[in-house]
């Protein structure tokens, strides 16, 4: 049940947020500023809005899926099998559960192709993008990986660790409702400072992967580039992450409600 949780609390979220994604996607990418990235977006029409939405929707479904029951089943394996402290095990099974869902890099590899513009006239859905990449091998599948394994793991671990800690501190709910907003309040906190936290990460995975051929760069390598390219400012670095903000708190607000709603109907 926990995957299933997770699968059906990851569709609601893309469902409803998919769009502002989108501008923050151009931000990280281009380091435009919020209303260049609306105009850019108005320019394409609302025809390309939802645009390259099946890799997430697959991706994010699958990835939280894993995310939700991989987590469980880690943790279960791991204390029944060590003798270690419940908080290292429980963290452990959130880097593991984390790991593990970078197999589905491919379905993020080909959502950041469909999102960038300069690409539109290469292919027109995620099939033709999936193709594409096939010429160049299965590793071209997979550049941006190093990011977002750096990037998996540790939020993971933060994510379930401080899931009940924030949720303790809050008003005690004392109906549906309440556990339900509180539930909200709860993922939405942690989704906004854990993409606050990674947005540097996810800015050079975006880089990364918008490429196709060519020399695979290092995080590092990358990471330079783009900070020279920003004037060696860390607010240009962090260009988007206040829309990343309110979108992480919506976003993880549905997530971690849906999620717990399910997981007390089931």
């Amino acid at each position: 049940k926990h995957y299933l949780c997770g699968y059906c609390a990851a569709f609601t979220n893309i469902a409803v947020t998919f769009p502002i994604q989108k501008v923050l996607f151009r931000q990280q990418l281009y380091g435009l500023k919020t209303k260049d990235a609306v105009h850019q977006l108005q320019k394409d029409g609302i025809r390309n809005l939802y645009r390259g939405i099946l890799p997430p929707l697959m991706q994010k479904t699958t990835t939280l899926a894993l995310m939700f029951g991989l987590y469980e089943d880690f943790s279960s394996l791991l204390h029944s099998h060590t003798s270690a402290p419940e908080l290292l095990t429980r963290s452990m099974a959130a880097v593991l559960a984390g790991t593990t869902e970078a197999v589905l890099t491919p379905f993020e590899r080909v959502q950041t192709l469909l999102q960038d513009y300069k690409h539109h006239d290469k292919f027109t859905n995620t099939y033709q993008a999936f193709k594409v990449l096939k010429v160049y091998g299965l590793r071209e599948y997979y550049r941006g990986l190093v990011p977002i394994l750096l990037r998996n793991g540790p939020s993971n671990a933060l994510f379930f660790g401080l899931r009940g800690p924030i949720k303790q501190c809050l008003p005690e709910a004392t109906s549906y409702s309440t556990h339900l907003v509180n539930d909200f309040i709860c993922g939405g906190l942690l989704g906004a400072m854990l993409g606050f936290l990674f947005f540097p990460v996810n800015v050079v995975k975006t880089r990364m992967q918008a490429q196709i051929g060519g020399e695979f760069q290092s995080f590092s390598k990358v990471f330079v580039k783009i900070w020279l390219e920003r004037d060696r400012k860390l607010i240009h670095l962090f260009r988007g992450a206040h829309l990343n903000y309110h979108r992480s708190v919506l976003s993880w607000g549905i997530i971690n409600a849906t999620y717990e709603f399910l997981l007390k109907l089931l």
